[in-house]
């Protein structure tokens, strides 16, 4: 009899059929599909969205996309979501009763982080493994992984049963807190179902630019157009829908990300079996970080003076408690509405007087700016509300943050150019760049100081603290 615990790993569903069952014409396969994919590995890919479908007809469109993967990247979980092709159910089935079995070997699933999804959150998840037994949508994608990574790492496979919109949120709402630079998000899903290859090609198009817009409703809207436009033969203009879906509502409003179209092609373009008058649409679209954290944020110096110009104004009314009246916004330029961290710091006479800000931006820059100019005059619990009779010697200084980078060695720090942000379960501590050239601090008194001072968890805290490190641009 099989003891409790004994896991049951995934046996392929379709391998022999939509990729090779052998391991060394596995291989070969993907060598040639990499060779022809038409993208360039980067550092920070987050997601990517790949086609599902036999090697044949998507493969190379699927290579691209993960050919921006860089081998030595280094993710801890790997989360594989598809739209279930066999089953309708509530919620995601989060796989963990074992690995999944390839031609090369295992794939590790992350069962103990599976398990916790379904007990935590028992009305989205469930660890059902039934649906997961005949369904291709995760299986095509780990040959690609397998390929590419080299680095350790587990998966998180994940079939979403639910065609309603609003668990999809749910789902993303669950799984949104996991989107971190130390994990990976694969999204698999086809395009467009069964129209003629012309058709395809523009019903493609549109559903593409939804997708990069990087918002939800704007896909939904999209996918009821182009079933409105009874296009002969259509069955779907996006079979994993409701896995795209759940991305869009992830990365919803934060402007740090980049999504690019990668490739595109139908089942029309295959050279064997090339049918032009029923196609399926494949796209490849990765998701990545917009800036390289150690690059400066690119502002002007009439932006910069916009902004000092705001943030005086701003302290100003906080400190005669008058209602902030905005300027004309809309003839800002392009990178004042960029969503992105910032920090705000007055300075009376050269010594501290307050400073307040936030490591990542839900506002546009302009905004974020004003509305921590406004607060830390007053709300800086470690001082008194300035007065108006020190408003004469305050210095506003603004610091424009990048995006956060978690490192894995210390020595990734340099002093005067990166901050740190130190988080340790519910504590956390952030220094910025200026800290260590105001302070004179080397290494071990800079991550020290935040370690005690800032997140409370003790001098040498940082230890077994998550580390992240970012860069700003720094003007007063």
């Amino acid at each position: 009899m099989r003891s409790i615990s004994e896991n049951i790993d995934r046996k392929p569903a379709v391998a022999g059929m939509f990729y090779p069952s052998e391991q060394s014409d596995l291989q070969q396969e993907m060598e040639n599909l990499f060779n022809a994919s038409i993208s360039d590995s980067t550092d920070n890919i987050r997601a990517i969205i790949a086609p599902h479908a036999g090697y044949i007809f998507s493969g190379k469109v699927a290579a691209s996309a993960f050919s921006g993967i860089k081998e030595d990247a280094i993710y801890k979980r790997v989360f594989v979501i598809g739209s279930s092709h066999n089953a309708s159910f509530k919620g995601a089935a989060v796989y963990c009763d074992g690995d999944f079995i390839m031609p090369y070997g295992k794939e590790r699933v992350d069962k103990v982080f599976g398990k916790m999804l379904a007990s935590n959150f028992p009305l989205l998840f469930t660890t059902d493994g039934r649906p997961h037994k005949d369904e291709h949508c995760l299986e095509v994608q780990l040959p690609f992984l397998h390929h590419v990574l080299k680095t350790k790492y587990s998966i998180v496979p994940i079939l979403i049963g639910t065609s309603d919109p609003y668990i999809c949120r749910e789902i993303a709402n669950v799984l949104k807190p996991y989107f971190t630079p130390d994990n990976l998000f694969i999204i698999s899903s086809d395009f467009s179902h069964y129209p003629k290859y012309e058709d395809a090609v523009k019903v493609d198009e549109a559903t593409k630019e939804a997708i990069i817009s990087n918002n939800a409703e704007r896909l939904l809207k999209t996918l009821r157009e182009n079933e409105e436009m009874n296009i002969p033969n259509l069955v779907t203009s996006l079979c994993g829908w409701t896995s795209v879906l759940i991305l869009l509502n992830i990365t919803k409003g934060d402007e740090s990300l980049k999504y690019s179209a990668v490739d595109y092609k139908n089942s029309g373009d295959a050279e064997i079996n090339g049918d032009k008058d029923k196609v399926v649409g494949y796209w490849s679209i990765t998701v990545s970080d917009k800036q390289n954290p150690e690059s400066l944020f690119n502002l002007s110096d009439s932006d910069k003076m916009v902004l000092l110009g705001n943030a005086r104004k701003a302290v100003e009314c906080a400190v005669y408690h008058k209602r902030i009246i905005n300027s004309d916004r809309e003839t800002y330029s392009e990178i004042l509405n960029t969503r992105c961290g910032v920090f705000v710091t007055l300075h009376k006479n050269g010594e501290l007087r307050g400073c307040l800000g936030r490591l990542k931006g839900d506002l546009p820059l302009w905004k974020m700016v004003q509305e921590m100019a406004y607060s830390v005059p007053v709300d800086d619990y470690r001082f008194a509300p300035v007065s108006p009779e020190e408003l004469p010697e305050i210095s506003i200084e603004i610091s424009v943050l990048s995006p956060l980078l978690k490192i894995k060695d210390i020595s990734q720090i340099k002093l005067g150019r990166h901050g740190i942000y130190i988080v340790k379960g519910a504590d956390s501590g952030v220094f910025l760049p200026q800290v260590a050239t105001e302070t004179g601090w080397n290494l071990e008194e800079f991550l020290g100081h935040c370690s005690h001072d800032k997140a409370g968890i003790g001098w040498t805290g940082w230890n077994d603290a998550d580390i992240y490190i970012f860069t700003a641009t720094v003007f007063s």
